[in-house]
């Protein structure tokens, strides 16, 4: 039975853990769980790592330790930033400010291409592989109708081009490569609690919930699916 090789980026956090056991439950998967601050795993096909996506050394070296392992199967990227204690989504352009952009892009645009960088070329050439980052419908240009959110939306943006960009160079040097961005829905998580007073029940998803719609949905994508962004149903998301 042919190993399959899983990588998990932000695993500690709530769509990143539920990720990491759903895989790790294949009987054939190895699964790498990085994190800036790693935790500990009870399955023994669970390994887990250190990545700081401010620190591209702790990248460079993630992905050498994978590497040792042989070709990668999936490569996930949940790590992601929308708010802190004293960072709020904007709501108005009077808001705005230098550090919040530069947060959100290190977070959610930076950081995940660093990690392709590092990561895009030990995937598999001998079956489909997946790099996928978790973007964000807000992220799309064309489907903005309520404004705000200047610096999430605008990192989200710039994230959904650079993969895009990614999956034509791998195109070139991999037709297995697989790039894409991923939306998950509204996820009962730390990322979102603030925001989740209007959201009506049945579109709110619990973290299992959200891994399992992902899962689907990376399991199902084929090469021609490549430089595309997708909902966790499996529609695609106009950028």
């Amino acid at each position: 039975m042919t190993q399959n090789c899983i990588v998990i980026v932000g695993a500690s956090g709530a769509i990143g853990a539920a990720l990491t056991h759903r895989f790790a439950s294949a009987p054939n998967a190895q699964v790498f769980a990085f994190s800036r601050s790693p935790k500990t795993w009870e399955q023994i096909n669970i390994e887990a790592g250190r990545l700081d996506f401010s620190d591209e050394d702790s990248i460079r070296q993630a992905a050498k330790f994978v590497a040792e392992t042989g070709p990668v199967d999936r490569v996930i990227v949940t790590a992601g930033l929308l708010h802190t204690q004293t960072m709020r989504p904007e709501k108005a352009l009077k808001e705005l400010e230098s550090a919040n952009f530069e947060a959100c892009f290190l977070a959610n645009t930076i950081g995940p291409m660093l990690v392709a960088k590092h990561f895009l070329g030990a995937l598999s050439h001998q079956r489909p592989a997946v790099f996928a980052a978790l973007s964000a419908r807000v992220g799309s240009i064309s489907d903005n109708r309520l404004g705000g959110w200047y610096a999430y939306r605008s990192s989200k943006a710039a994230l959904n081009m650079a993969l895009k960009t990614a999956s034509i160079e791998m195109a070139r040097r991999n037709k297995q490569a697989i790039v894409v961005g991923l939306h998950p829905g509204t996820v009962a998580s730390a990322l979102s609690a603030p925001f989740l007073e209007r959201v009506p029940p049945q579109q709110l998803f619990t973290p299992d919930q959200a891994a399992g719609h992902l899962m689907n949905v990376i399991e199902g994508l084929r090469p021609e699916d490549t430089g595309k962004l997708f909902a966790w149903d499996g529609s695609e998301i106009p950028f």
